[in-house]
């Protein structure tokens, strides 16, 4: 990463290119960053879909979360757009996490096997 001074010293906007990446200092059309994190993301997995509930700063309320997906995001997307319909409920999906309200882990390891993942029930 630069250093402070470097980072201030930068070129922010050029009429040239228009915005600049802040990390590859790049044009924005061409900045490649967002894709290397996904790959990165990806690469770290170990390919076990990890289902676990949390109520942890969600004033008592449980989510289900589901980590471990190896799919790319737009195909993420969906899959948690699947399953919150198969589950009737609300959700989101957070830094490569699907989190789905209430307690849905034998709903979602039900579906998520018949997907083709292999699935663990993570905590308690």
């Amino acid at each position: 990463m630069a250093s402070l001074q470097d980072q201030l010293r930068g070129l922010v906007y050029s009429t040239e290119h228009g915005d600049t990446c802040p990390e590859c200092r790049q044009p924005v059309d061409d900045c490649r960053c967002a894709e290397l994190a996904e790959d990165a993301r990806l690469a770290s997995l170990d390919g076990i879909v990890r289902l676990r509930r949390e109520t942890k700063g969600r004033k008592g309320k449980g989510v289900t979360l589901v980590e471990g997906v190896p799919l790319k995001a737009d195909e993420l997307k969906s899959l948690a757009k699947e399953l919150k319909k198969r589950c009737g409920t609300g959700g989101a999906l957070k830094d490569g996490v699907i989190e789905i309200q209430g307690d849905q882990r034998d709903v979602l390891k039900g579906e998520l096997e018949k997907k083709g993942f292999k699935v663990k029930l993570a905590g308690g």
